[in-house]
């Protein structure tokens, strides 16, 4: 196994251009054409971490928050994040990183902790706008189809809950083929019209190369024809935050008392309860705040996330309860997310947890 190979597994589950534009996922540290003898999924990528990955013969560390995030102009050890880097290349230990490209999915790290609460009918809070695009394609009546096909196996077609949607409309187009062309259909030097379709399909701005590729293999024609425009429209299935429905009400003390169990949190910092029933939550692993006003936009019942500021806390009103679970609590069943897709891809080779608890914030209680 190469280190690649299971690279390549978390960029389909989440693909880097997901990725905020402060953030550094992707491989850290380490080669991709190294052999693989194991992985080592943590939370956190620190100096503790990488010496057991040594341990365990696991030369890959999948962590979900990247150890370099800011750029290193030294690496003298001074601080955790040096220590951890001089120690990973010491020992030949792979760092690699996936971060909000996991929290932008909503099978990612969100998704994790609606797991965990049982919600239902679940959204994106702020789905990301202009990451649509539109290619549009012309094909041969009878080599249509071949050019749907490999547009939809290459990630086109995809909208909401619905998979391999196209618009199709058929008219005639003309070419002439010139000295040097190898035509599909028609002869050299004279006019041909063709009956075609056109075929337009929606796909991620990311997946842009793929799906031409995916085009120019299927197409019969030497020189295809295609338009690709940018799009508007937000993808709903990418972006910050989460919600979803509860399948029953619950009053505020005890759902509270729920997420606590579910959680399994030593303590909540909330804003005052009023006696509601709950039904609709949002969640946002990590820090959260930026969705405070998208969750009330919303009439969500609860808002659970992490690293509220004092004055932020106002914010809520008294028209929903935000909920304060800690930033490591939040985001621990990550490791979980990651592991299970490995070894669900990769049943027969050694994916282990790190038993290395990460979280620098303890609770005098």
């Amino acid at each position: 196994m190469k280190i690649a190979e299971i690279l390549h597994c978390l960029e389909c589950l989440a693909d880097p251009a997901l990725q905020e534009n402060y953030d550094n996922t992707g491989l850290l540290t380490g080669n991709p054409v190294w052999e693989c003898p194991g992985v080592l999924v943590t939370l956190d990528a620190t100096e503790e971490v990488v010496e057991e990955a040594a341990a365990l013969n696991c030369n890959l560390i999948v962590a979900h928050h990247p150890i370099i995030f800011h750029g290193l102009k030294k690496i003298t050890g001074r601080n955790y994040v040096e220590k951890t880097v001089i120690s990973a290349i010491k020992k030949d230990i792979a760092i690699y990183a996936i971060h909000t490209n996991l929290d932008n999915i909503l099978a990612g790290v969100n998704g994790r902790m609606a797991d965990r609460l049982g919600l239902v009918d679940r959204k994106i809070i702020s789905p990301r706008p202009g990451s649509l695009r539109k290619i549009y394609t012309f094909a041969p009546l009878d080599y249509a189809e071949k050019v749907r096909a490999a547009l939809f196996e290459a990630g086109a077609g995809h909208i909401g809950n619905y998979s391999e949607t196209s618009f199709n409309s058929e008219g005639s187009g003309t070419y002439k083929a010139g000295s040097e062309a190898s035509p599909f259909l028609g002869k050299k030097g004279e006019r041909h019209t063709e009956k075609e379709t056109r075929v337009e399909v929606i796909f991620p701005s990311y997946l842009q190369q793929k799906v031409i590729k995916a085009l120019l293999e299927a197409h019969p024609y030497e020189e295809v024809a295609y338009d690709v425009v940018s799009l508007g429209n937000a993808d709903q299935s990418v972006g910050s935050g989460l919600w979803g429905r509860l399948p029953e009400k619950m009053k505020e003390q005890a759902f509270l008392a729920f997420v606590r169990e579910r959680f399994q949190l030593p303590l909540i910092r909330h804003t005052r309860l009023n006696d509601r029933a709950v039904e609709n939550v949002a969640l946002c692993g990590g820090a959260g705040s930026f969705l405070i006003f998208n969750a009330l936009s919303l009439a969500v019942d609860f808002f659970i996330t992490s690293d509220i500021k004092y004055h932020e806390f106002f914010e809520a009103n008294d028209q929903m309860v935000i909920a304060d679970i800690g930033h490591f609590e939040s985001e621990q069943f990550t490791v979980e997310l990651i592991h299970d897709k490995l070894r669900e891809k990769f049943p027969n080779f050694a994916v282990l947890k790190s038993g290395v608890k990460t979280n620098p914030v303890h609770y005098y209680l």
